[in-house]
């Protein structure tokens, strides 16, 4: 293991930061609108269900983190749960990827209410430049240290928390406490593939797991870390989408989802409220984007460390680490340019869910006596994940079948590409066994 990362350089309180740090930035002024769209007027609602459904989850990481607190994360995980195989492998890089997918959503979000907030047109091609900028951005953010990204988190955590539920009280008390976004049906499968999206707005809480050996006290902190995270954001979460609710009737908020936040400001606090919503996204996704690209690069250091993915230097100075980065940089500017939100939201589902059910799957049938995990809270998130994964990918089938194809094949290329390298490389046993 190369020792760039220093054990307990973070407190609880960062671990927190951290988590609720990436979790806000996409997930709510990204997905608030997407979500709507899904779950019709039971929106708020669907925030809940996929808290309830991440929080089955987390169980599965909260206790493997408590057991093995090693800065691998998921692809610790995976690795004690299948070994060094291909499934291991490749779960691992479905977990790296749908991070990046993640951060190009962010990047997306950003250039969208950047544009919003000068008037331009959110449809425009300017869009991807802007996200692509705010990747490069965080690029040179991230090569500058990691000192600078621990107390930076803590302190836009703490911004963006407070001016989001700032955002929703207000927005509440400007609108009367009223519910508008009313009518409108979406049915059962929608609400169930609503939360697909909203179990996206929860997931940062993986990039706790993935920095376990540098929280302080991880035995205890690293389950702590995730369990306050998770509650912060539902009640954020929820303040913001009755207050959305409130300000606006359903089919604007569908008409305005890449922009529900800044849209839904204007009508219940005015031109200010508008610009101040506008920079708190612009806050929040530029740091949640830093963070992001913080973990991913970490995470695809440890996989090249642990001999699970190939890495080529393609002829670039510096350091595994240094590498990883520029890789993750480049696919979210990729995915940035090529896909929208609705889309990248989508891909992002899809990896991150599969991978999660491999996980549980994995730790269910060969750690969870190891660990002392219950066997029937593992197959409930196993059962979960599936239901929603089915009904998410039943209605992007009527509504975009080609996003579903690229799904799967882009599953599958990751499990043929890793099964090659694995076939031609294989890991020595023993050589990777740390404890």
């Amino acid at each position: 293991m190369t020792n760039d990362y220093k054990k307990n350089s973070i407190t609880l309180a960062g671990a927190v930061a951290m988590g609720t740090g990436v979790m806000i930035g996409a997930g709510i002024f990204a997905l608030t609108g997407q979500i709507a769209e899904l779950a019709g007027p039971l929106f708020p609602l669907s925030f809940v269900v996929g808290a309830i459904v991440t929080a089955f989850s987390a169980y599965t990481y909260i206790k493997m983190s408590n057991a093995f607190p090693s800065a691998g994360g998921i692809g610790m995980i995976l690795k004690k749960a299948y070994g060094p195989t291909t499934v291991a492998a490749g779960a691992s890089l479905l977990m790296a990827l749908s991070m990046v997918i993640n951060e190009s959503l962010v990047a997306r979000t950003f250039g969208t209410y950047t544009l919003k907030a000068f008037g331009g047109d959110p449809e425009s091609v300017l869009v991807p430049v802007l996200g692509v900028g705010l990747i490069v951005f965080a690029y040179l953010v991230n090569v500058s240290g990691s000192r600078s990204v621990g107390l930076f988190s803590i302190v836009m955590a703490v911004l963006k928390v407070g001016g989001i539920a700032l955002f929703g009280v207000s927005a509440l008390w400007a609108s009367g406490l009223s519910f508008e976004a009313t009518g409108g049906d979406a049915g059962t499968t929608g609400f169930v593939a609503s939360v697909a999206l909203s179990i996206l707005a929860f997931k940062g809480f993986t990039t706790i797991t993935n920095s376990g050996a540098e929280v302080t006290d991880p035995h205890r902190n690293v389950g702590r870390a995730i369990v306050l995270s998770i509650a912060i954001c539902v009640v954020v979460y929820l303040l913001v989408a009755f207050a959305v609710g409130s300000s606006l009737p359903l089919d604007r908020i569908v008409a305005a989802k890449d922009y529900a936040l800044a849209e839904a400001a204007q009508p219940s606090l005015g031109q200010t409220g508008f610009y101040l919503t506008v920079a708190l996204a612009l806050v929040a996704t530029a740091s949640g984007l830093i963070a992001s690209v913080f973990a991913v690069t970490r995470m695809l250091a440890m996989l090249t460390d642990m001999k699970m993915i190939p890495h080529s230097h393609f002829g670039m100075p510096g350091t595994i680490k240094d590498h990883t980065l520029v890789y993750t940089v480049v696919i979210a500017g990729f995915l940035t340019v090529f896909f929208d939100l609705s889309r990248i939201a989508s891909l992002g589902a899809f990896f991150y869910l599969v991978m999660d059910m491999i996980i549980h799957f994995g730790v269910f049938r060969h750690l969870r006596e190891e660990i002392g995990a219950r066997g029937w809270v593992l197959l409930t998130a196993i059962t979960l994940d599936a239901v929603v994964l089915a009904a998410f990918a039943a209605m992007k089938w009527q509504s975009d079948p080609l996003i579903v194809v690229i799904g799967i094949v882009g599953m599958a290329l990751v499990f043929l590409f890793v099964r090659v390298f694995l076939a031609r490389n294989p890991i020595r046993a023993g050589n990777h066994d740390h404890h």
